[in-house]
């Protein structure tokens, strides 16, 4: 990775961007009915940037002043050659050329990779569970098993990883629920944090709405049994954070359509195709890839990164009106990176 600093990245609006998300590719073994068409077309192979361009590309970021990057998809971990960019990240982590390397991951492979992840500087995961119901689970999933991603959850845990539960609040899927997933998490020793459902993909609007549950309305439920106190704790995301009083169990609320949080924005993300999204809310991206490949030196890369940072949208346009939601986006989730 190259070592020229450069100055720190600013968006058009004075915005840090310090936060990139990096999906390593639009696959994945579930197909979850929020994120991604059951019958899927992904890119070809040939169009992925290889391990190589990908570790080349974050080592600009890095250079430009990035300090955190997570791993998205898709689901990162089905990547070939995956934990040689890991690898490479945990090697920046250690010369302090960056401050963590995490990823978002469904589970389904964390039991084959949590030493590995470990053993390369990884300290924590985000697993995304969204219910702990099999039957649920299978039909959100349209093909999970909720077994394998429960014991991929221990062997992160087993091998010294923190791991926090991402659920995606889902008005008459999982709103019975969550009373017991904070019990489950705080029973295994993981966070968790509540999400609310944005308008993205080829779902039907009346769907989309008739899902969307609003974090203040999930906190009301949760407050029917826990006390919890605000607190200003964050991991670099645009999660705010309550404590269980009494436990210390720590619940985020993600909230991108009741209270979105695009004035404090420091993230941006690149898809494992090298388009540059400025917001995950808009459309256009800035394909990065002439820049990559063009030259041997990074110059260009950086300008065309920078000129991209330049046009960052102000914030998102979703909304959930009467009868209608705005701002709806057709680009699935997987696409972007989670």
């Amino acid at each position: 990775m190259p070592r020229d600093f450069h100055p720190t990245l600013c968006d058009g609006h004075g915005r840090n961007v310090s936060y990139l998300r990096l999906s390593v590719t639009d696959r994945c073994d579930l197909r979850c009915t929020y994120c991604m068409d059951e019958r899927m077309t992904f890119l070809p192979k040939r169009d992925l940037l290889s391990i190589e361009e990908l570790e080349r590309l974050v080592g600009a970021f890095i250079a430009m002043g990035v300090r955190k990057v997570r791993l998205t998809g898709g689901e990162p971990l089905v990547r070939h050659g995956i934990m040689t960019l890991v690898a490479a990240l945990g090697n920046a982590v250690a010369a302090g050329r960056l401050d963590e390397v995490t990823l978002t991951t469904n589970g389904t492979q964390l039991a084959r990779h949590a030493t590995g992840l470990a053993a390369s500087g990884v300290r924590r995961v985000n697993v995304s569970l969204d219910t702990l119901d099999p039957a649920k689970y299978a039909a959100i999933t349209r093909r999970g098993r909720l077994g394998q991603v429960l014991d991929g959850i221990e062997a992160a845990r087993d091998a010294g990883l923190k791991v926090k539960i991402n659920t995606m609040a889902l008005r008459g899927v999982n709103d019975d629920e969550v009373l017991d997933i904070v019990d489950w998490a705080a029973g295994h020793g993981c966070d968790v944090a509540f999400i609310e459902v944005m308008p993205m993909g080829q779902v039907g609007a009346d769907e989309r709405a008739g899902q969307y549950w609003p974090l203040d309305d999930l906190r009301k439920v949760l407050e029917q049994r826990f006390e919890l106190r605000d607190t200003g704790f964050t991991t670099g995301g645009p999660a705010r954070y309550a404590e269980v009083v009494g436990t210390g169990q720590r619940i985020g609320f993600i909230t991108p359509m009741s209270h979105n949080f695009c004035s404090t924005c420091n993230r941006v993300r690149v898809n494992c195709r090298g388009e540059l999204f400025s917001c995950l809310g808009r459309e256009g991206s800035v394909d990065l890839r002439p820049a990559l490949r063009g030259a041997a030196d990074n110059a260009p890369l950086f300008a065309a990164i920078e000129d991209a940072l330049a046009r960052k949208p102000r914030g998102h346009d979703f909304g959930y009106g009467a009868g209608a939601v705005e701002g709806a986006l057709s680009r699935s989730m997987n696409h972007t990176g989670g």
